[in-house]
Protein backbone atom coordinates (compact mmCIF):
# COMPACT_ATOMS: atom_id res chain seq x y z
CA UNK A 1 0.00 0.00 0.00
CA UNK A 2 1.03 3.58 -0.59
CA UNK A 3 2.03 5.69 2.42
CA UNK A 4 1.36 9.42 2.41
CA UNK A 5 2.83 11.79 5.00
CA UNK A 6 0.69 14.89 5.49
CA UNK A 7 2.58 17.81 7.05
CA UNK A 8 -0.20 20.14 8.18
CA UNK A 9 -0.57 22.30 11.30
CA UNK A 10 -4.36 22.64 11.12
CA UNK A 11 -6.01 19.66 12.86
CA UNK A 12 -9.25 19.96 10.85
CA UNK A 13 -7.36 19.97 7.54
CA UNK A 14 -5.29 16.98 8.70
CA UNK A 15 -8.38 15.04 9.72
CA UNK A 16 -10.48 15.78 6.63
CA UNK A 17 -7.74 15.13 4.07
CA UNK A 18 -6.43 12.11 5.97
CA UNK A 19 -9.84 10.44 6.13
CA UNK A 20 -10.51 11.14 2.45
CA UNK A 21 -7.20 9.54 1.47
CA UNK A 22 -7.64 6.57 3.82
CA UNK A 23 -11.00 5.84 2.15
CA UNK A 24 -9.01 5.51 -1.07
CA UNK A 25 -6.72 2.92 0.54
CA UNK A 26 -3.72 5.13 1.26
CA UNK A 27 -1.83 4.66 4.51
CA UNK A 28 -1.74 8.14 6.03
CA UNK A 29 0.64 9.51 8.66
CA UNK A 30 0.70 13.04 10.03
CA UNK A 31 3.19 15.66 11.14
CA UNK A 32 1.96 18.83 12.84
CA UNK A 33 4.97 21.02 12.09
CA UNK A 34 8.05 21.22 9.90
CA UNK A 35 10.48 19.75 12.38
CA UNK A 36 8.38 16.63 12.99
CA UNK A 37 7.76 16.46 9.22
CA UNK A 38 11.50 16.19 8.58
CA UNK A 39 11.91 13.59 11.35
CA UNK A 40 8.95 11.48 10.19
CA UNK A 41 10.03 11.66 6.55
CA UNK A 42 13.40 10.21 7.59
CA UNK A 43 11.85 7.60 9.89
CA UNK A 44 8.97 6.44 7.66
CA UNK A 45 10.31 7.17 4.13
CA UNK A 46 6.75 7.59 2.78
CA UNK A 47 5.86 7.25 -0.89
CA UNK A 48 4.73 10.89 -1.01
CA UNK A 49 4.50 13.98 1.18
CA UNK A 50 1.67 16.51 1.09
CA UNK A 51 3.23 19.68 2.48
CA UNK A 52 1.33 22.63 3.89
CA UNK A 53 3.42 25.67 2.97
CA UNK A 54 1.96 27.95 5.66
CA UNK A 55 2.96 26.00 8.75
CA UNK A 56 2.32 28.18 11.80
CA UNK A 57 5.12 27.29 14.21
CA UNK A 58 8.82 26.83 13.47
CA UNK A 59 9.99 26.31 9.92
CA UNK A 60 7.63 26.76 6.98
CA UNK A 61 6.77 24.15 4.36
CA UNK A 62 9.42 25.39 1.95
CA UNK A 63 12.24 25.00 4.47
CA UNK A 64 10.81 21.64 5.56
CA UNK A 65 10.89 20.49 1.94
CA UNK A 66 14.47 21.77 1.49
CA UNK A 67 15.59 19.76 4.53
CA UNK A 68 13.81 16.61 3.34
CA UNK A 69 15.28 16.96 -0.15
CA UNK A 70 18.78 17.50 1.32
CA UNK A 71 18.83 14.08 3.01
CA UNK A 72 19.95 11.23 0.72
CA UNK A 73 17.43 8.81 2.24
CA UNK A 74 14.45 11.10 1.54
CA UNK A 75 15.55 13.17 -1.47
CA UNK A 76 13.60 10.93 -3.88
CA UNK A 77 10.21 11.40 -2.19
CA UNK A 78 7.79 13.50 -4.26
CA UNK A 79 6.42 16.47 -2.32
CA UNK A 80 3.22 18.26 -3.31
CA UNK A 81 2.91 21.74 -1.83
CA UNK A 82 -0.53 22.68 -0.52
CA UNK A 83 -1.40 26.30 0.15
CA UNK A 84 -4.37 28.62 0.35
CA UNK A 85 -2.36 31.10 -1.74
CA UNK A 86 -2.66 30.73 -5.50
CA UNK A 87 0.02 33.27 -6.45
CA UNK A 88 2.37 32.16 -9.21
CA UNK A 89 5.29 33.29 -7.02
CA UNK A 90 4.27 30.69 -4.40
CA UNK A 91 4.25 28.00 -7.08
CA UNK A 92 7.71 29.08 -8.24
CA UNK A 93 9.07 29.19 -4.68
CA UNK A 94 7.59 25.74 -4.00
CA UNK A 95 9.25 24.23 -7.06
CA UNK A 96 12.57 25.90 -6.22
CA UNK A 97 12.36 24.49 -2.68
CA UNK A 98 12.15 21.00 -4.17
CA UNK A 99 8.43 20.35 -4.40
CA UNK A 100 7.39 18.17 -7.32
CA UNK A 101 4.02 19.87 -7.71
CA UNK A 102 1.72 22.48 -6.22
CA UNK A 103 -1.98 22.54 -5.38
CA UNK A 104 -4.29 25.03 -3.73
CA UNK A 105 -6.58 24.80 -0.72
CA UNK A 106 -9.32 24.11 -0.18
CA UNK A 107 -8.28 20.78 -1.64
CA UNK A 108 -10.11 19.70 -4.77
CA UNK A 109 -9.71 15.95 -4.18
CA UNK A 110 -10.06 14.72 -7.78
CA UNK A 111 -7.46 17.27 -8.93
CA UNK A 112 -5.10 16.42 -6.04
CA UNK A 113 -5.50 12.67 -6.64
CA UNK A 114 -4.66 13.18 -10.30
CA UNK A 115 -1.42 14.97 -9.34
CA UNK A 116 -0.62 12.35 -6.71
CA UNK A 117 -1.13 9.50 -9.19
CA UNK A 118 1.15 11.22 -11.69
CA UNK A 119 4.00 11.51 -9.17
CA UNK A 120 3.45 8.04 -7.72
CA UNK A 121 4.12 6.43 -11.11
CA UNK A 122 7.36 4.42 -11.15
CA UNK A 123 8.60 6.55 -14.07
CA UNK A 124 8.06 9.87 -12.25
CA UNK A 125 11.16 11.73 -11.18
CA UNK A 126 10.93 13.45 -7.81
Amino acid sequence: MTMILIVEDNPINRDVLGRRLERRNFIVRFAEDGESGVALAKELVPDMILMDIGLGEGIDGWETTRQIKAMPETSHIPVIALTASAFSSDRETSLKAGCSDFDTKPVDLPRLLSKMNLWLQPSAVA
